[in-house]
């Protein structure tokens, strides 16, 4: 995004942390690999169930920011009725007291969508981002275009200094719950104290936030 040039956020990795970069980037083509493969009976199942259960794709394209603010297109699973995006911005306006959009009971959501929603299964097609190298396993959420009109400029900025993952550390710290100013202050916290033994941390974390669905909305 062209507009975002005149945003300064710096973030110079020590060369050793640099080699760990490129470790974390062998674990992410390795793990979501052999995850699409392993999950492959799981998608098909959903994908089954989402053509059957309501109107619309199985799958769900969205443009999101990820790393250093470039824009690129993130597949999940369709939660919404067909066309739901059309009303992004309308919705975003009516949250003008909030950096991220989100919404408690969204009339939007199919049933079914609840319940990928819930256990998370809607992210699965994320894999296949990891996998071509738009986004990590873990790192900062990408954010909507709507989320990024809105975003503090300034100092944190830097948060957009490494890849948007899957999950990450404001995910298995409350999800949904967390204020607004908290899920940026982790994101922040994330980037700035990164290590591949905290990535492994968060990834043990993650399980059992899935599983018992805590904080989704």
């Amino acid at each position: 995004m062209e507009h975002v040039a005149e945003w300064a956020w710096t973030l110079d990795f020590p060369r050793a942390r640099r080699g760990s970069l490129f470790v974390k980037r062998a674990v992410d083509v390795i793990a979501s690999g052999a995850l699409l493969i392993l999950l492959a009976p799981l998608l098909a199942v959903v994908a089954v169930a989402i053509r059957v259960s309501s109107a619309g794709p199985v799958l769900f394209v969205q443009r999101r920011i990820g790393y250093r603010c470039a824009e690129f297109e993130m597949f999940k699973f369709r939660t919404m009725d067909d066309g739901a995006e059309r009303h992004e911005r309308r919705l975003a306006r009516a949250q003008s007291d909030r950096t991220f959009l989100k919404i408690e009971n969204d009339p939007r959501v199919t049933p079914l969508g609840r319940l990928l929603r819930r256990f998370s299964v809607d992210e699965l097609p994320q894999l296949y981002n990891v996998l071509r190298g738009d986004m990590s396993l873990l790192g900062p959420r990408p954010l909507l275009p709507t989320d990024l009109d809105r975003f503090p400029r300034a100092s944190v900025m830097r948060r957009f200094a490494m890849k948007p993952g899957i999950s990450g550390l404001w995910q298995v710290s409350g999800r949904s719950l967390l204020p607004d100013a908290d899920r940026i202050r982790l994101d922040i916290e994330y980037v700035d104290n990164w290590s591949l033994s905290r990535d492994f941390t968060i990834l043990a974390r993650t399980i059992p936030v899935v599983v018992t669905a805590r904080g989704a909305v």
